[in-house]
């Protein structure tokens, strides 16, 4: 049996040839971590989006609804989203009588190529005062 000359036993041949498999077992694994967490990423985008349009979809239909509201309604749903999400796509659709429904559909930011389709739609649905007075 061999000794290593600062003590301990010396380290075989075969101990010696396996240096760097961890590293090399990362750099294999690194790929797919990168896709989850982009994954990730991406679906909070997508969180993001549905929650703007929900809050453009409501500021439109308020301002659509109410007597009086100043601005319009395409208006005052564009301003409720953020640059960064309004400058992808947005569209505004307006419906109703006694009721007053806004639509508003906002482009999902994309960070994984390949998922450049994605939109978020939501409805809001409020009474329309105008039509209970007469207008």
């Amino acid at each position: 049996m061999t000794t290593h000359p600062y003590g301990g036993r010396a380290r075989s041949a075969r101990a010696r040839g396996d240096r760097g498999q961890v590293a090399m077992e990362y750099l294999g694994f690194l790929p797919l971590l990168l896709l989850v967490a982009m994954a990730a990423i991406q679906l909070g985008l997508a969180a993001y989006a549905a929650n703007q349009a929900g809050t453009a979809a409501r500021a439109g239909a308020r301002t659509e609804a109410s007597v009086d509201a100043r601005g319009s309604g395409r208006a005052n749903a564009r301003e409720a989203v953020s640059d960064w999400v309004e400058e992808g796509g947005f569209r505004y659709r307006k419906s109703g009588g006694r009721d007053i429904t806004v639509t508003v559909r906002v482009k999902v930011p994309s960070v994984v190529p390949g998922l450049n389709d994605w939109w978020a739609e939501r409805s809001t649905t409020m009474p329309n005062e105008r039509s209970r007075i007469g207008f």
